[in-house]
């Protein structure tokens, strides 16, 4: 958990869960892998569960963290609240139950707004039913190539009252995009030693489908070896549109 976030699109990160298990090429160089080898070797108790290693690692094993489904309650001040920042909600290993409880949190804490991403849209869809929906709830897939545009369409039957998209780490065009239902978009390329680097034409292309649509639009980063190299203009400016907000 951190009461501030160094992510440009939020404001704090919760972690009810942590842990996950890579599914797609936009996992291959996952920062909160990296931190949690780093934080298990540190001690830190909510990381000591390692995974498989074929496609997570040391610390970084899905674990339910019940103690910390009572933090939001502690923030009185309004925040936007990225919710699982090291792991994925909709992870097969993370119960039906705990999840449910993650959602009475957040109905239960309505002054703040809470964006959930997840890479398991398959999941998200067969149970969205069986949750409640409240208003301060963003729901948002990555989708980082053509390949994962199924994603997308599984958003889009989600009754959330915000759906986005997180292209990041963008590893490809993505040409048509289906933003229909779509609220939101951010776009951003990779940082980290091993950076795969970003075409500028490609967030071009976002950039402009969304305005065509007139999608708030947000670009995060160009990315490199670290996520402030190359910095957040395109061209000459910055775009920080948010839903309901002007950038």
């Amino acid at each position: 958990m951190a009461d501030k976030s160094a992510i440009e699109w939020t404001e704090a990160t919760w972690n009810p869960t942590t842990g996950c298990d890579r599914v797609s090429a936009g996992c291959d160089h996952c920062y909160a892998l990296t931190l949690a080898k780093r934080l298990k070797a540190m001690g830190n108790p909510k990381y000591q569960n390692d995974g498989d290693p074929r496609t997570s690692g040391p610390g970084f094993g899905v674990t339910v963290h019940p103690d910390a489904l009572a933090i939001p309650y502690t923030w009185k001040r309004p925040r936007v609240v990225f919710v699982n920042s090291m792991s994925d909600l909709f992870h097969a290993r993370v119960p039906m139950d705990f999840i449910r409880e993650v959602f009475d949190v957040m109905a239960e804490t309505p002054h703040h707004t809470y964006q959930v991403l997840t890479k398991r849209a398959h999941r998200l869809t067969r149970i969205a039913e069986k949750l409640e929906w409240p208003t301060n709830v963003w729901m948002g897939v990555s989708v980082e190539s053509p390949h994962h545009y199924d994603r997308i369409h599984d958003l889009a039957k989600v009754p959330a009252a915000v759906r986005f998209l997180s292209c990041e780490p963008l590893l490809a065009e993505l040409p048509d995009l289906p933003l229909e239902g779509i609220d939101w978009v951010i776009a951003g390329g990779e940082s980290g030693f091993q950076a795969r680097p970003v075409d500028p034409e490609w967030i071009r292309d976002i950039r402009d489908q969304c305005v065509r649509a007139r999608t708030p639009f947000f670009f995060k980063q160009w990315g490199g070896t670290t996520s402030k190299s190359g910095g957040r203009e395109l061209d000459g400016r910055t775009w920080n549109q948010m839903p309901g907000l002007a950038g």
